[in-house]
């Protein structure tokens, strides 16, 4: 997508300056005069100093819902793409969504299908989505699937909220206590230490211990936060390999206390993707492929990529499931029934609605669970530093 730097005249003949975005000066030139307005010049810019940068997913989940729920509702009243394009365009809070929406309205007007206009948005428009509209625009039921993956996402987007919930937790308690534990290190411990050396007085082993630390604290707190960095980013790098992102994952479903739970999320958005796309008539390979995309995690997504092969030489979906540690017997048992009855997508639904239920009564006896024990391990941590201060001033008062 190139930049371009516009001047042109209204209707009323005043000047109007602005930038504008296309594939080719001829579409640049073309969204212009659209605009009602005389061009007279016309300079591309570098895309480096004007493209719009964005961390993560640029649109929010909210604004996304919202659009799809709207689209739905404007084909549903019988109004046209394009007009429910410009429609949704005018109306939407969202800058990218706006702005995309503005592309994909010319692209409509030149007969360009709808699904191909949001794939050139990739990182708006996910594959997922793209492929249930091809579905909508050949079954001729668009609105429908567009509300109903307005009903997806927001269940995608609950699922999230419910696992960032279950974590924050123990993430929120753990850097407390590594602050505190710092601190502790750096500001008090030394204090008692200056008292230590003014009397003569032998200091037991493991006071001297946490001393020892205390100094490595003071001295090399910038070894100390550059070895932190340096495994963070050594993290990264490694998972960046397939063997060892498969591991990462293998350990993420296989984590005491965590593990199950994210297991059950993980499982619960497997099913839920593959229902939806299987409704909505997506040929069962394409569905399967378009799930592994989606999924985000390896162990699974190397069994989903086996299913597809064992489906390609005609052979059943479950089998693959049925043979690994990370799908319960539920998942393969409810697919093989849906093999035979020839609904998956009725059984997958069910499956997806049993883990959703799971996944709120796991959250809330992960967070009762994990409550207390977060408390008793910053207590230690505090109660090891300060008992290493209080056992050697004992002595002390002895000897005076």
């Amino acid at each position: 997508m190139k930049y371009y730097a516009y001047k042109a005249k209204d209707n009323q003949g005043k000047l109007i300056k602005g930038r504008i975005t296309g594939e080719t000066e001829q579409e640049a030139i073309r969204q212009i005069k659209l605009n009602d307005l005389i061009l007279f010049e016309l300079k591309e810019l570098n895309p480096l100093l004007y493209q719009d940068i964005y961390i993560g997913n640029p649109v929010k989940n909210k604004d996304f819902v919202i659009f799809l729920r709207q689209f739905s509702t404007l084909i549903d009243a019988g109004i046209t793409l394009v007009e429910t394009t410009k429609i949704l365009e005018e109306q939407t809070q969202s800058k990218p969504l706006k702005k995309a929406l503005k592309q994909i309205q010319y692209s409509l007007e030149e007969g360009t299908s709808l699904s191909d206009a949001l794939a050139e948005f990739p990182r708006l428009f996910p594959e997922l989505l793209i492929s249930m509209v091809q579905a909508g625009e050949v079954s001729g039921n668009l609105d429908e699937i567009m509300n109903r993956m307005a009903n997806y996402y927001e269940k995608q987007y609950q699922l999230k909220q419910k696992i960032v919930t279950a974590l924050t937790y123990p993430i929120v308690v753990g850097v407390i206590a590594i602050v505190i534990t710092v601190f502790l290190l750096a500001v008090i411990v030394p204090v008692f230490t200056d008292m230590f050396l003014q009397f003569d007085q032998e200091i037991p082993v493991y006071t001297s211990i946490v001393l020892q630390i205390s100094d490595v604290v003071q001295t090399f707190w910038w070894l100390v936060l550059l070895i932190v960095i340096l495994i963070a980013v050594g993290i990264r790098l490694l998972n960046r390999n397939p063997n060892m992102a498969y591991m990462f994952d293998t350990i993420k479903l296989r984590m005491p206390i965590f593990g199950s739970f994210v297991q059950k999320a993980i499982l619960s958005r497997m099913t839920q993707t593959l229902s939806s796309l299987l409704n909505s008539s997506v040929p069962i390979l394409q569905a399967v492929s378009i799930t592994e995309n989606v999924i985000g995690n390896r162990v699974i997504k190397h069994v989903l990529r086996n299913a597809r092969d064992s489906l390609e030489k005609g052979e059943s979906l479950a089998e693959p499931m049925q043979n690994h540690w990370v799908f319960p017997k539920l998942i393969t048992q409810m697919i093989h029934v849906g093999e035979r009855t020839g609904s998956i997508d009725a059984m997958l639904k069910k499956v997806s609605e049993f883990y959703e239920q799971e996944l709120d009564e796991s959250s809330d006896k992960l967070k009762a669970l994990i409550e207390p024990i977060m408390i008793i391990f910053l207590a230690v941590i505090v109660g090891a530093i300060v008992l290493a201060i209080v056992i050697p001033m004992f002595s002390l008062f002895e000897s005076i």
